[in-house]
């Protein structure tokens, strides 16, 4: 089959567009407004993209909290989300009103950063903070502002559980991501393998 995205012509119950694009690390974003405010949410439209310097950014569908939050404080914090804290991420996707505190609702500690002021998850095993370099709107084709809000952010600090480093590295096993698929799905890593890139050997 074949659609086009301006007219949704797939002729299925749901878009699937989101299903092939796949798996999204989450970004479980704590921020700390100017006026004292804590917000925690998870955005599935969330990567790393840049290591010198170490860049992170989410996608925010509007003016959510985390957004407004992260742009007028400058910082924020990208807690890592393990399987068996998936539930408690979900909990705070909850269209809360602002001023609720998700880490109250989800039964989760905030637990002070050392370089920002939001705070990190106490029960996330890693977390990065993260100073803000960029917020902007991307455009569509026609030139016109789309309704997401990104958010830029350079990795100051990270802070890692010790209980998921095996010989000096990342043992993505025992950390367990959590990662969002389509729909309603989720899914979180249980193997891993490893290969290098290969060297050019002309054929022939």
């Amino acid at each position: 089959m074949f659609y086009e995205t301006g007219k949704s012509d797939h002729g299925l119950p749901h878009d699937p567009l989101k299903a092939l694009v796949v798996p999204r690390p989450i970004g479980w974003i704590s921020t700390r407004s100017q006026s004292g405010v804590v917000n925690l949410a998870p955005y599935s439209f969330f990567n790393m993209i840049d290591d010198d310097p170490p860049l992170v950014l989410f996608s925010s569908g509007g003016p959510k909290d985390s957004a407004t939050f992260a742009e007028e404080s400058g910082e924020f914090v990208a807690n890592f989300v393990s399987e068996p804290l998936a539930a408690k991420m979900n909990a705070t996707a909850v269209a809360a009103p602002r001023g609720t505190s998700e880490f109250d609702y989800a039964n989760l500690t905030p637990v002070p950063s050392r370089l920002v002021a939001a705070p990190r998850v106490g029960e996330a095993v890693a977390a990065l903070e993260c100073k803000v370099t960029q917020v902007f709107t991307p455009r569509t084709l026609p030139g016109t502002e789309s309704s997401s809000i990104v958010v830029v952010g350079q990795v100051v600090g990270v802070y890692i559980d010790e209980s998921i480093l095996r010989e000096g590295r990342v043992d993505l096993e025992q950390a367990r991501p959590v990662a969002r698929l389509g729909y309603l799905d989720f899914t979180a890593v249980h193997h891993t393998w490893a290969m290098r890139r290969p060297k050019w050997e002309p054929k022939g």
